[in-house]
């Protein structure tokens, strides 16, 4: 039997929506409110981590009753944090520096229980190692998948993108694209809400 707390996605993320319309369970969506500037002397894994949580955190006014999931994903190269390119030509000048290098993707979870105040979290780390990739090679996958640009490292894993990579390691697939399922499935299970 499931909770009846509603369940709300506090992310405006398309991939991540589309990642739990996957699992077939009733959620709505709700943007967070919460400034995303990474704090100085932070872990990318602890950015990660403060940010779903924060997100969550910024809809409990607005749904004192729920369960919201919070998630947020950090990508870590070459001794610094790498965020969304948000344009071509940042997403360019970032593929090019991370081709043939090994990219650490932190992707956070945090399940918040209004009601009750509960709050689970986890952080999932993904490697990736990335091919050697010519200014072509990444100017045609910038053409072929335009929402790249909306994606940490602008390495988006689905579709022609898996032609960046040579290898990744995870204990969880769902979490390079931006939401760790295995984990928040035991979450909401903790919660009375079951997927199956």
């Amino acid at each position: 039997m499931n909770t009846r707390l509603p369940l709300i996605l506090g992310s405006s993320s398309a991939f991540r929506q589309a990642q739990l319309q996957r699992l077939g369970i009733d959620f709505q969506t709700a943007p967070p409110d919460y400034d995303e500037t990474p704090s100085q002397n932070e872990t990318a894994e602890e950015t990660a981590l403060r940010l779903a949580v924060g997100k969550a955190h910024s809809l409990a006014a607005r749904f004192p009753e729920a369960l919201i999931i919070g998630a947020d994903q950090v990508a870590w190269c070459n001794g610094t944090q790498l965020g969304k390119p948000m344009n071509v030509a940042n997403a360019q000048h970032m593929l090019a520096s991370l081709s043939g290098k090994n990219i650490e993707f932190y992707s956070a979870v945090c399940l918040l229980n209004t009601f009750s105040g509960n709050l689970q979290t986890h952080v999932d780390k993904t490697v990736v190692a990335m091919r050697k990739l010519t200014s072509a090679q990444i100017s045609r996958y910038l053409e072929r998948e335009p929402d790249a640009v909306f994606c940490a490292g602008a390495a988006k894993s689905e579709g022609v993108g898996a032609a960046l990579l040579e290898r990744v390691d995870s204990t969880d697939p769902n979490a390079l694209i931006g939401l760790p399922v295995f984990k928040l499935i035991d979450f909401l299970a903790a919660e009375g809400f079951n997927v199956l």
